[in-house]
């Protein structure tokens, strides 16, 4: 076991991993960060995504010692009032919520790329994430809120 540190929601955290445990168990189990969630356990579904530096990562897939020292951002650290999150609850993205914070953070990381992106691009950054709910016109519609508001007070 190593004790490795991370900055996860700009809060420092030390914790202790083994060379196979994954990134998504650490955080959930020694960090309490539980909006990163298994769905498919091989990097297919986005709803174990984490942004590591500003960088989606497929949690489920990461080993917790490879991010040593690095910044992870997880949907439990963005406020309710944040201009994504309040997007997708104002256009009603979400059913039973398990797929939710994957897609947030991945608008997150498109929006900051790409402040103003075209319909085509939403749906091409969004597609590794899948929504059991069906909720893709929804949560497509929520990015483009999203990204229309941050543009104006850019």
């Amino acid at each position: 076991m190593s004790e490795i540190e991370y900055v996860v929601n700009g809060t420092r955290r030390t914790v202790r991993a083994g060379d196979d445990d994954l990134l998504l168990d650490v955080l959930r189990e020694q960090v309490g960060s539980t909006s990163a969630r298994e769905g498919c356990g091989v990097g297919a579904c986005g709803a174990c995504t984490v942004l590591v530096g500003g960088h989606s990562v497929s949690s489920c897939l990461a080993r917790a010692v490879r991010y040593d020292g690095a910044e992870i951002q997880t949907a439990d650290g963005l406020p309710p009032d944040h201009p994504i999150v309040a997007a997708f609850v104002q256009t009603g993205a979400m059913q039973c919520g398990y797929c939710i914070p994957g897609f947030v953070l991945m608008a997150d990381e498109l929006l900051r790329e790409n402040p103003r992106p075209t319909r085509e691009q939403i749906v091409a950054h969004l597609e590794g994430n899948i929504c059991r709910c069906g909720t893709y016109a929804e949560i497509i519609a929520a990015v483009e809120l999203a990204a229309e508001r941050m543009a104006a007070t850019r």
